[in-house]
């Protein structure tokens, strides 16, 4: 950090002062976990130095503007490098940021410096933020979720049990009139919510405005014969802002309690509708479409978690945030570590679960976890015990693929989750009855019973690419 610093030319990264072996960071930094693969010859020093380089003030050689700037501050520090269990030639390298680097209340800000450009640097043969510490200072600049967890329950006069829902299928293709009539059967037959899928806005077989009409006629329709609040997620997902608004504020209009954006629209679209949701009194859903492009291979990317996090800084309600035993990608310590992150106000840095660093949230309401693709009522158990009470179990094609109709469908789903419910209260050990309850139900439910012989034996049995690295430690008895 001497004279050396300020030699003119090319100075490696960790000679400029981006590895900092001896920092201790502070409360407030916000800090970041990156998986590292370096290109061989490059020391994993210098490689976790290159990325604190470049996601902070650095650049490929000595500037002197530096000397006019409090550069030390405003330097990330590479603090601690370690190589990575059971894989070759990857490290996780730890750096802090100071909180000064960024713009109070934004994702945009956050993401363009984190992941701006170093996942293009040469010096790397791959790159993946693995998990991220959001300090409670910075954590107090965003709103968060328009009304989390308690409040969304509230609304809705329901408790004690996941919520269920369904994807209208297929995704595609259908008229407004016969869409709007999944609705009504799905929501008439025992689920709480239906929704639309990510890729349905307005294409020529529907028109959005024809949409959300015969939808909200279909939950109005549902409401009134079950004596229950129903809710559709209608996808407000358009070109613009402009259009995003003008169909939320017509869903509302329409007596809609959720509507449901995109991933891909981008961060400040989603802390803008999270701004109009809290404002309007509707909740927020919010479809992970596109994440996998960056968050599943575990070599480079974004890991989910991470997503997990800057979207309840957001301001999301709702998140689709894995299944474990569905058709989806979805290691059972990962989806439990996704699901902590988004509803629990304090979080403690687990390895098992995939969990870096502890996480405070200083009680920012939390999100609710979305479990669809691919699950069926034979699973109800497994769905309990893996992702507990305050989640929403979406069964697409196992509610419309029912062989007795879309609302059997429903109705099967339903008296699956109370029976799972009632033992769960019973104190019994619901995980290992969990088959013998459901067979015990079926009993007295012809829908619950054609479900499990349709779908009883169906399970997605692949190997997860994303696991926690844990190396199991002997221990002595």
């Amino acid at each position: 950090m001497g004279s050396g610093r300020w030699s003119a030319g090319v100075i490696p990264y960790a000679e400029m002062g981006y590895w900092r072996p001896d920092y201790e960071p502070k409360d407030s930094d916000i800090l970041a976990a990156f998986r590292i693969t370096p290109q061989p010859g490059v020391p994993p020093e210098e490689a976790g130095a290159a990325v604190a380089g470049e996601s902070s003030t650095a650049t490929w050689t000595v500037v002197w503007t530096d000397r006019l700037t409090a550069y030390e501050n405003y330097q990330a520090k590479c603090y601690k490098v370690e190589p990575v269990p059971g894989q070759e030639n990857q490290f996780i390298a730890y750096i802090a940021y100071d909180l000064d680097l960024f713009e109070e209340g934004s994702i945009a800000n956050l993401t363009s410096s984190i992941i701006g450009n170093v996942f293009g640097f040469k010096a790397l043969k791959a790159l993946r933020l693995e998990d991220m510490r959001i300090p409670t200072h910075y954590v107090r600049t965003f709103q968060g979720p328009a009304h989390g967890i308690v409040m969304e329950r509230e609304y809705l006069g329901k408790f004690g049990r996941p919520l269920l829902g369904a994807t209208v299928k297929p995704k595609l293709g259908l008229s407004a009139r016969n869409y709007g009539r999944v609705v009504y059967e799905a929501l008439r037959g025992g689920l709480d919510f239906t929704k639309d899928d990510e890729n349905i806005n307005s294409q020529p077989f529907m028109r959005w405005r024809d949409r959300f009409l015969y939808c909200m006629e279909g939950v109005h329709r549902a409401q009134g014969a079950t004596g229950e609040v129903k809710g559709h997620y209608l996808n407000v997902t358009a070109a613009t802002m402009e259009d995003m608004y003008e169909r939320a504020e017509f869903a509302k209009e329409l007596g809609s309690v959720i509507v449901m954006i995109d991933l891909t629209i981008g961060y400040t679209a989603i802390q803008s509708m999270a701004n109009w949701a809290r404002r309007n009194g509707v909740i927020l859903h919010l479809h992970r479409a596109g994440h996998s492009t960056y968050t599943r291979q575990k070599s480079h990317g974004v890991n989910f978690r991470v997503i997990a996090k800057w979207m309840r800084l957001a301001g999301v309600d709702h998140i689709h945030a894995g299944t474990v035993v569905g058709k989806l990608e979805g290691d059972p310590n990962s989806v439990r570590g996704y699901y902590d992150t988004l509803r629990l106000d304090k979080v403690e840095a687990d390895p098992v679960k995939g969990l870096y660093f502890d996480q405070e949230w200083a009680s920012m309401p939390g999100t609710m976890p979305v479990a669809s693709g691919g699950i069926h009522a034979g699973q109800m158990h497994q769905l309990l015990h893996y992702l507990g009470e305050d989640s929403i179990l979406q069964f697409g094609g196992g509610t419309i693929g029912h062989p007795m109709g879309i609302a059997a469908g429903a109705t099967a789903n339903r008296v699956a989750l109370e029976a799972m419910i009632k033992a769960r209260n019973e104190g019994r050990d619901y995980l290992a009855e969990g088959p013998d309850i459901l067979r015990a139900a079926a009993k007295q439910s012809r829908e619950l019973d054609v479900a499990l012989s349709t779908w009883g034996d169906i399970t997605f049995t692949y190997e997860s690419t994303d696991t926690p690295d844990v190396v199991e430690t002997p221990v002595s008895v």
